[in-house]
């Protein structure tokens, strides 16, 4: 008869050979089984009564097993990783699992992100230049002190992202949704940003001016601190933006706020009244 169990649970297991997880549950329930079995033979009951009330006693298996087996599978894909110090350039990790990953102080130029779930990971003062983020998740990820020169990030996942004291010449973002983003102490003069929406996004100490912003959604942006001369917001969207340093106003402020294009830009009432109190040119802007 236990030969008979032991047929029984390889029917029921046969799907998932290979799991580990799944094995040792096989294992264990097997144990349980013959003990329980062996309980039932010595209340008086014949081998078949016995086997059938066994088998009732455990519910629905094959449902447990399934649910173990998803379980096992999709931790095993998250591949535990630390390349930190690490040399690598022009590596594939494409579509791979990584949260928390190690990525400090490395060498990545050229490296393919391309997909992956890179939740929680750090990329500390490393050399990503030229590195393919298209499609990844970077949520909680930090990039301190990172060279991310001509890097690609369309339609990347940037919810949380610590961007700060970076290289980011021709570095570019499209298609992203940003969302409680720091973007600090980084000149992005030469960034490009195409279709982009920032919302609760903090650009504090960080260099805008001269960059392109048209077209773009702007939700809950902090932009204080920050080098603006000749930033351009035409037909952009701005709603609760926050332009004012947190210091006294300057003549250089006010100079700066002036050169700031915003024709044909969309704004709500406090957003616009705080920039005509500035001095910025809003004559070509339509209030919410």
């Amino acid at each position: 008869m236990n030969e008979k169990l032991t047929n029984y649970l390889n029917g029921v297991f046969a799907p998932y050979d290979g799991v580990k997880s799944v094995a040792e549950l096989k294992a264990d329930l097997l144990s349980d089984l013959q003990e329980r079995f062996r309980e039932l033979k010595a209340e008086g009951k014949d081998d078949e009564t016995a086997f059938e009330m066994t088998i009732d006693s455990i519910g629905d298996i094959e449902q447990t097993v399934q649910e173990v087996a998803n379980l096992s599978r999709s931790l095993e894909r998250q591949v535990l990783t630390n390349f930190s110090a690490s040399n690598l350039p022009e590596s594939d990790f494409a579509g791979v699992t990584a949260h928390k990953g190690k990525f400090e102080a490395s060498a990545l130029r050229g490296s393919n992100f391309s997909g992956a779930d890179l939740t929680g990971s750090s990329f500390k003062a490393s050399d990503v230049r030229e590195a393919n983020f298209d499609g990844a998740n970077l949520t909680d990820c930090n990039f301190y002190v990172t060279d991310l020169a001509d890097a690609s990030f369309k339609k990347a996942i940037l919810v949380r992202t610590e961007f700060s004291t970076l290289e980011l010449t021709g570095t570019k973002f499209t298609d992203v949704k940003l969302v409680d983003v720091k973007l600090t102490m980084t000149d992005l003069r030469k960034t490009v940003f195409e279709n982009c929406t920032f919302n609760g996004v903090d650009f504090k100490l960080s260099d805008l001016r001269g960059l392109c912003l048209d077209g773009q959604t702007f939700i809950g942006v902090k932009f204080g601190e920050a080098a603006l001369n000749e930033v351009t917001f035409k037909g952009a969207t701005l709603k609760n933006v926050s332009f004012t340093p947190p210091w006294s106003l300057t003549k250089k402020y006010y100079r700066a706020i002036k050169t700031i294009c915003f024709d044909g830009a969309t704004m709500d009432k406090l957003t616009y009244a705080a920039l005509k109190g500035l001095g910025a040119d809003l004559s070509k802007v339509t209030v919410i």
